[in-house]
């Protein structure tokens, strides 16, 4: 086979060059347009199911919300563990699922199960599953502030505006508004002055429900909105908008109460204001807004936050008086940062590998064989990942330069046998073809490079059976690693061959190796002669060199990954009364004064 192989390569050997430089460009063009991320997904596959419930405590959340949705979402395949947390107002139940499910076929399932909602006692809205999210989803995070608009008005446009334009940018799976304050006609009834005239707080309920279009109380009459109608004439049909007359705490206030003499004014107090807040946001040193924007998994973060930012540029002449603010956290800045610093160790490293090359190879045609075969392997396997969807990340990245050790030796070791080959064929005087001679070289070496490659890989092999958040990180390490080993592998036996054909074929081999080479050789036989000569010396260096690196192991840092050069600082700050309660295992949440039930349960387990 591998006869076959290098001699087709030589036979068509431009064919192979040619498309050696097609795979180059394809490599840059399809290595620019990557996904970019700073991990790979490392979170398993979960679905995340929100229900509102305004209103109620945490307590009676649970009890009447989360554990009813509990029971809904038990059964459904694929489920591994079941976590919820409830809150003042609001429940969240969290569906973990085997690893390797197909996402997008469980939260179908989920959804199914969701139809059933129904049954879920009256207290609450409906369930909603929110969308998928990358496991490093926080994207960027956006503070508004304004010292025209109040905090109610400043929420309207972040959530009618702001928002919805945000969202329709490609890859953002969800738009957070923090410290939101949304706008309500809110009804302070005294019981006192319903008491004096004879007005009972279900004809307030009844009277400021009915007034508007439609209330989400379902045993009032704008439960069923009866809006529409038309008009007909003698020549067209006109239709019946109906607009409603209430927009201001003023307009509902001379609505004349249900079935009394009075109007809301007389007996309550209607004011603009808010639900109450169980967090907030600050910005600029007061209180402001702050949007936080999440990625779909797999979308490039580099490419949400450019479309993140002309989208806010677009915004931002119809937003006088608002200070928007996209630079408190951008998780594309420590990309940037990276890829300059790895522009940089690139450049660096290139000019030392041509260096080094230069010094030591026996001629510029041979250095120049080498040069071309390194980044030809690592595109290769970069075309590889892209096509599989991968994204690029911290761990592929570090695959590829452990793999760069592998690449250069088969990129050296290859053309270097050529070049011996030929040079001692010459000097012999043989008249065989240097075609033959190419050949010959080339199998001599492919079977150690085969058999060096098999070990590698062997070696790797077990990052392939790691599960858990190990096997995420380090998986794509292992798959970048191998395909660069093997693209080099492949090189050296195919574009290898045909560039020394092209380029060593007619040119004059020196039959001597580097000056520097030759000094180096020199060097390391006198050293390895005396070595020879006094074992006992080189065996109690090797034992004194071993003892000082045991001793200086324990004090030698070890981290999960890499310290990295991040400049962002978050402070997660846990408050108030927090009650938990676990089955299983489950993290820790809470909210400055508000009670929380936590509950964790497995699949076909009670919490």
């Amino acid at each position: 086979m591998m006869r076959w192989i290098v001699g087709t390569s030589l036979q068509f050997r431009f064919l192979v060059v040619g498309l050696a430089a097609m795979l180059m460009v394809f490599g840059v063009t399809r290595l620019r347009d990557m996904p970019v991320d700073v991990f790979p997904e490392f979170s398993p596959p979960m679905a995340e199911i929100q229900t509102e419930a305004l209103g109620l405590s945490a307590s009676e959340v649970e009890s009447l919300v989360t554990l009813n949705t509990e029971e809904l979402l038990a059964g459904v395949p694929w489920l591994k563990a079941m976590r919820s947390q409830s809150v003042t107002g609001m429940s969240s139940v969290q569906l973990i699922f085997e690893p390797g499910t197909n996402l997008m076929r469980a939260r179908q399932l989920v959804q199914e199960r969701l139809i059933l909602s129904y049954l879920l006692p009256n207290v609450s809205q409906r369930p909603v599953m929110l969308n998928p999210v990358s496991a490093t989803s926080r994207t960027m995070m956006i503070g508004v502030s304004s010292k025209k608009l109040s905090l109610i008005e400043l929420s309207v446009l972040a959530r009618w505006t702001i928002k919805p334009r945000l969202m329709g940018v490609p890859g953002v799976a969800n738009v957070s508004i923090w410290g939101q304050r949304e706008r309500q006609l809110q009804v302070q009834f005294d019981p006192e002055q319903l008491q004096k005239h004879k007005v009972t707080q279900e004809q307030i309920i009844k009277t400021a429900g009915d007034a508007l279009y439609v209330s989400p109380l379902t045993f009032l009459n704008a439960s069923f909105p009866g809006t529409g109608g038309w008009i007909d004439t003698p020549n067209q049909r006109l239709g019946v908008q109906h607009v409603l007359p209430i927009s201001t705490p003023e307009d509902l206030a001379r609505v004349p109460v249900d079935g009394a003499a009075v109007r809301l004014g007389d007996v309550a107090k209607v004011v603009e204001g808010h639900p109450l807040l169980i967090g907030d946001a600050f910005h600029n040193g007061g209180a402001g807004l702050l949007l936080l924007v999440e990625k779909f998994p797999g979308a490039n973060t580099l490419e949400i936050t450019r479309g993140v930012d002309r989208a806010l540029e677009a915004l931002r002449l119809g937003l006088p008086g608002v200070d928007v603010d996209s630079r408190i956290f951008r998780a594309a800045t420590f990309i940037e940062m990276a890829f300059e610093n790895l522009g940089i160790a690139l450049l660096l490293g290139g000019v030392l590998v041509v260096l080094v090359l230069g010094a030591f190879m026996a001629s510029w045609r041979t250095a120049l064989i080498s040069l071309i075969a390194i980044p030809l392997s690592l595109l290769a396997a970069a075309v590889v990942l892209s096509l599989r969807g991968a994204t690029l990340n911290t761990m592929v990245l570090a695959g590829f330069v452990i793999a760069v050790g592998v690449i250069v030796d088969d990129a050296i070791i290859a053309v270097e046998h050529i070049g011996l080959r030929l040079r001692q064929r010459r000097s012999e005087g043989s008249d065989q073809a240097t075609a033959s001679i190419i050949w010959d070289a080339s199998l001599e070496v492919s079977r150690p490079v085969l058999y060096a490659t098999l070990i590698v890989l062997l070696a790797v092999a077990p990052a392939f059976f790691m599960e858990g958040l190990s096997g995420a990180f380090f998986t794509p390490l292992a798959v970048s690693y191998a395909l660069a080993v093997v693209a080099s592998t492949v090189v050296a036996l195919t574009v290898t061959p045909a560039l020394g054909l092209i380029l060593l074929g007619a040119a004059p081999i020196k039959d001597r190796a580097a000056p520097l080479a030759r000094w180096l050789q020199h060097g390391y036989d006198r050293l390895l002669a005396r070595t020879i000569h006094a074992p006992r010396t080189a065996a109690v260096t090797a034992v004194v060199l071993m003892a000082v690196g045991l001793a200086v192991w324990p004090v030698l840092g070890q981290s999960f990954l890499p310290a990295f050069k991040e400049r962002q600082l978050m402070i997660d700050w846990v408050g108030g009364d927090v009650s938990r309660h676990e089955s299983g295992g489950a993290g820790t949440a809470g909210g400055a004064g508000s009670h929380q039930h936590q509950r964790t349960s497995r699949a076909g387990r009670d919490g």
